[in-house]
């Protein structure tokens, strides 16, 4: 089974909480599923599971992708200067595949699924599929 969602973000860095989301999508799916994959097609955005109770998590993940990877000095940016974002994304990864057990993700406590946006703000896709 696949949903897609669209996210529309705000801010040029920016990372959503899509825990809500995901966990909806399994709770209807049809089957007695074992795992889910949440997957952006985009080459500037993300999906990484890490904490969303501290806010300040997700601003010091931003942060230290910026120091790691700074703006303005890589070849691509002669093209759409957003060369940084296609490097952060690459680190980050495009997707997360979490277990299932009685139509839930096995998160842990703490965890949260997050949509890391990169290069916005823009409208992003992301495809849940539950298997």
């Amino acid at each position: 089974m696949h949903i897609e969602l669209r996210i529309r973000t705000s801010r040029q860095y920016e990372m959503i909480d899509l825990t809500p989301r995901v966990i909806e999508a399994v709770a209807k799916a049809d089957l007695e599923a074992e795992l889910c994959t949440i997957y952006v097609p985009h080459a500037t955005a993300a999906i990484v599971i890490n904490e969303n109770d501290d806010p300040n998590v997700c601003v010091d993940v931003l942060d230290a992708l910026g120091r790691l990877v700074p703006e303005g000095q890589w070849r691509h940016d002669r093209v759409d200067g957003n060369a940084a974002a296609h490097i952060k994304a690459s680190i980050l990864g495009p997707s997360e595949t979490v277990p299932v057990h009685n139509r839930r993700p096995l998160l842990g406590t703490w965890q949260a699924i997050m949509l890391v946006e990169l290069d916005g703000p823009k409208e992003r896709r992301v495809i849940i599929t539950v298997r």
